[in-house]
């Protein structure tokens, strides 16, 4: 089952927007008449409205006109018919736009808000309600309309979140009510505002507050508009059952009730206190009561908004009669100026194509030139990474290439070490025949070239595999001279022996170095020590 906003939020809106404007319109005798029966007989009340309207058709009076059909479209629904409400209402709300009056379109706005409300469209109702606001305060603005409708405009968005049970953006916007009215009643009592603070409050738990504000509206309403007195009573049943005090909001719940079937208003205030008084009385196991107030709820609800409905049996759908009044008018004006519009028209269609063929060959000469440009960025970027993949390639090789040189290189050095090593044992051996203080000095000077031979080896390296070093010690900061030696060495894929004879040390002590070197190097057994190095 649907929640529907109660038609009488609508009226309290349009009591405040009626009772501070009145000044603004002409009365005539049917209006006078027609707002005299307006709770007492629906049929006297319609009946003169409908005489008021005829009246100002008659005078070509379009304001006054419209403000007729807008008091009958509200009549309407606050009695429940809300399909000729809608009628009125759009009706209104064109003869508004005809005569371009800014005034009446912000009421009808605001009228059209709360119907939209009504079937849940929420979304069009606070942008009809927007629309109200945003011309009153434009209007007020320009001192050409009064600061109340723009506080009734308030009021109304105050009200629809309220019902809602968006408490703080009723709040928001009830503060922005009382801000207006202040600005020009300071000092003075607005009771339609003091109730509905009150009613805030109690939501808020201010419970003695929202009381004392109740009780002095209660007041108030009891001598100058009995019929409000449905709402004030169903706010204060809601203050105590939010208190508690269950048969207290039982009691208003039922005075609610009782008010508006004595003076035929606020009816669908009718179908929420029958609800809330029926889950009170199933509270409290007063079943029967329960059953009968919860049956009387869905009757009105099914009369109301029930399908088979013949107030509302097109409503469900909402048509947009205003539209199509206005698309009717326009068709109307075209058939007139078809004649001499003809030409034009097909000058316009010529203009049009021919913008649009243009349009079209731009569009597609810059596809085409973006995709060609497109094209050429990619193939240069491909060519130009096949020449850095060539050229690393090439560098790559010219270092192995130094590094098979340098190694033939140190190879050599090796077999001519060990060649001064046979020399120097072969002379030994023969010593008895030879010089020996001559041999000497040749062995010296001969070996005195050894000790270079690994700076020169080494300089070489680091000028091929520039960054070798650097890295090394970088990832493994505890290596040695030594152990970076070795690494060379390993890189350059030198055997156990030709290290020892390049190093000057045994074999067993490079093995030593090697095991050493992997436990720094924190590699596993089955890990490749020469593959390892060659990566860096």
């Amino acid at each position: 089952m649907f929640k529907r906003t109660p038609i009488s939020i609508v009226f309290i809106a349009f009591c405040i927007s009626i009772s501070w404007s009145q000044q603004l319109y002409k009365k005539n005798q049917y209006l006078e008449k027609a707002r005299e029966n307006k709770f007492v007989n629906f049929e006297k009340a319609v009946h003169n409205y409908e005489k008021s309207i005829e009246f100002f058709t008659f005078k070509k009076d379009t304001f006054n006109l419209i403000n007729s059909i807008n008091e009958l479209s509200e009549l309407y629904g606050h009695n429940l018919n809300y399909g000729k409400a809608y009628d009125g209402y759009w009706k209104a709300l064109f003869l508004a736009e005809k005569s371009n009056d800014s005034f009446s379109k912000s009421r009808v706005y605001q009228s059209l808000g709360w119907l939209y409300s009504f079937y849940n469209r929420n979304t069009k109702a606070l942008e009809n309600f927007g629309n109200a606001l945003t011309i009153s305060k434009a209007l007020s603005s320009q001192n050409s309309f009064s600061i109340d409708y723009t506080i009734s405009d308030y009021f109304s968005i105050a009200n629809f979140y309220r019902y809602n049970k968006d408490y703080e953006t009723a709040r928001t916007y009830l503060d922005s009510c009382y801000l207006y009215f202040r600005s020009k009643n300071e000092g003075i009592r607005n009771y339609f505002l003091e109730s509905e603070r009150g009613f805030l409050l109690a939501n808020e738990g201010n419970f003695e507050k929202a009381e004392e504000i109740l009780l002095k509206s209660h007041e108030y309403f009891k001598e100058n508009n009995e019929s409000y007195l449905v709402i004030i009573h169903y706010f204060l049943a809601k203050l105590y059952q939010l208190k508690k005090d269950f048969e207290q909001s039982k009691f208003h719940y039922n005075k609610s009730l009782e008010l508006s079937y004595a003076h035929n208003s606020h009816m669908n205030y009718q179908i929420i206190n029958h609800k809330e008084v029926s889950q009170l009385y199933y509270n409290s196991k007063d079943y029967q009561r329960a059953f009968s107030h919860i049956k009387e709820a869905i009757d009105l609800e099914n009369k109301i908004f029930g399908i088979n409905s013949k107030n509302n049996e097109y409503l469900f759908e909402i048509k947009d009669q205003y539209r199509l009044q206005k698309e009717k008018q326009e068709k109307l004006l075209k058939e007139q100026r078809l004649s001499e519009l003809e030409s034009k028209q097909k000058i316009s269609l010529l203009s049009a194509s021919l913008l649009f063929v243009t349009l079209f060959f731009l569009i597609i000469v810059g596809v085409m030139t973006f995709k060609n440009l497109k094209r050429k960025h990619k193939r240069e970027q491909r060519l130009l990474k096949q020449k850095q993949r060539l050229k690393l390639n090439e560098s790559k090789k010219a270092i192995e290439l130094k590094n098979k040189e340098l190694a033939k290189s140190a190879l050599q050095l090796i077999e001519k070490d060990e060649f001064i090593v046979g020399l120097k044992n072969s002379l030994a051996e023969n010593r008895d025949n030879l010089n020996l203080n001559s041999v000497n000095k040749v062995i010296k000077s001969i070996q005195s070239g050894m000790g270079s031979n690994w700076k020169e080896f080494e300089a070489r390296f680091i000028n091929i595999n520039q960054g070798f070093y650097k890295n090394l010690k970088s990832s493994f900061p505890t290596l040695t001279q030594t152990d970076l030696k070795i690494c060379a060495l390993i890189k350059l894929n030198f055997s156990s022996k030709d290290m020892a004879s390049l190093l000057g040390i045994s074999v067993e002590s490079v093995h030593t170095s090697r095991y050493r070197l992997r436990k720094k190097l924190k590699l596993e057994r089955n890990d490749n020590l020469v593959e390892f190095i060659a990566n860096y």
